[in-house]
């Protein structure tokens, strides 16, 4: 059964940093293209960072310049460094797993930006 577990999350003040971890239970981790969502109450889930083996890195520009993601195929594990953090951070933020047809999801994690 695949898993994608989450942690890393929790309230932090802004301009705070946070670093989120993904462990993923995936059998050839590396050929999976690893995701960060996150999903604001009232909003829609939104892509915030996706990185493969072998292409850079792409992020949504809200993030750009404070979020780094980042992999480590040897411990099927995906990060999300999140620097500067802002109140708009705050969100629940998922890890998704995509290779062809197949798509996991991890449980989320709550982040909160707030003084």
């Amino acid at each position: 059964q695949v898993q994608l577990v989450e942690s890393g999350g929790g309230l932090v003040q802004p301009g705070g940093s946070l670093r989120l971890s993904c462990a993923a239970s995936l059998s050839s981790f590396w050929s999976y293209a690893m995701a960060w969502y996150r999903q604001a109450p009232g909003k829609q889930r939104e892509l915030v960072a996706r990185v493969t083996s072998n292409t850079p890195a792409n992020y949504a520009d809200s993030v750009k310049g404070r979020f780094t993601i980042s992999r480590d195929n040897a411990k099927n594990t995906v990060y999300l460094q999140m620097n500067n953090l802002k109140p708009e951070d705050t969100a629940v933020y998922y890890c998704n797993a995509v290779r062809v047809i197949n798509i996991y999801w991890g449980q989320g994690t709550q982040v909160t930006v707030s003084s």
